[in-house]
């Protein structure tokens, strides 16, 4: 069985980094910010694609201007806005590690983005293959699910998504992932854009013990 992990919002508390890079790239480039809730919804997505989402009606030099800026400013808020794992993500995968499970990350951030924060925490030895939205198409499209269920000869009918955001969601659906897991941060609840055949939990604590059972 392959679980293919999202990263910012599913294994790392990162919204308030987004969120405030957002704010400070906007301020640095002119432009009325987005609501938090307005960021939230492109969390998942390719920078570029999440800065095409935020800012239609902006003219395509100014919106470059904001996603340099936001460049920028996410890894200089290293110490003002953290983006610690959440409780219980490390014994998680060692859970599923135990029990013989392949581990992977599809995520919207870049390459660059993804090897600076998995030497930081020294977690590149858990994840069998990873891919960034710089080297393929970005989610919701479902290419990058399939180049890691290719890179590591798994069928679909093997693959486990888990992730926070509708992105994540419609990619593994358009993959043909046998499950989609959210992970919440609060009561399990299926979120509005999951299907009724969807699972949700509170915490990553939650997630070996469930997959097991879906895998039984």
């Amino acid at each position: 069985m392959l679980v293919i992990f999202d990263w910012d919002g599913t294994l790392c508390s990162s919204l308030d980094r987004i969120v405030l890079s957002v704010q400070r790239s906007c301020e640095d480039a002119g432009v009325e910010p987005p609501s938090t809730e307005q960021t939230r919804s492109i969390v998942g997505l390719g920078l570029q694609e999440a800065m095409d989402e935020l800012f239609p009606a902006v003219a395509a030099p100014q919106r470059e201007l904001i996603r340099e800026r936001y460049r920028h400013h996410f890894v200089s808020l290293d110490v003002e806005a953290p983006s610690p794992l959440y409780e219980g993500a490390l014994e998680t995968l060692q859970g599923l590690k135990d029990r013989g499970y392949q581990l992977a990350v599809a995520t919207g951030k870049s390459r660059v983005g993804l090897q600076r924060v998995l030497d930081e925490k020294q977690m590149h030895h858990w994840f069998d293959a990873t891919r960034c939205a710089d080297e393929t198409r970005s989610k919701p499209h479902p290419q990058m699910l399939h180049e890691l269920l290719d890179e590591l000869q798994r069928p679909t009918d093997e693959a486990v998504m888990i992730g926070d955001t509708h992105a994540d969601h419609d990619a593994a659906i358009a993959a043909g992932c046998q499950h989609v897991i959210a992970i919440t941060d609060t009561a399990p609840a299926i979120p509005d854009f999951m299907p009724k055949s969807s699972y949700a939990i509170a915490s990553c604590a939650d997630l070996p013990a469930l997959i097991a059972r879906l895998t039984a």
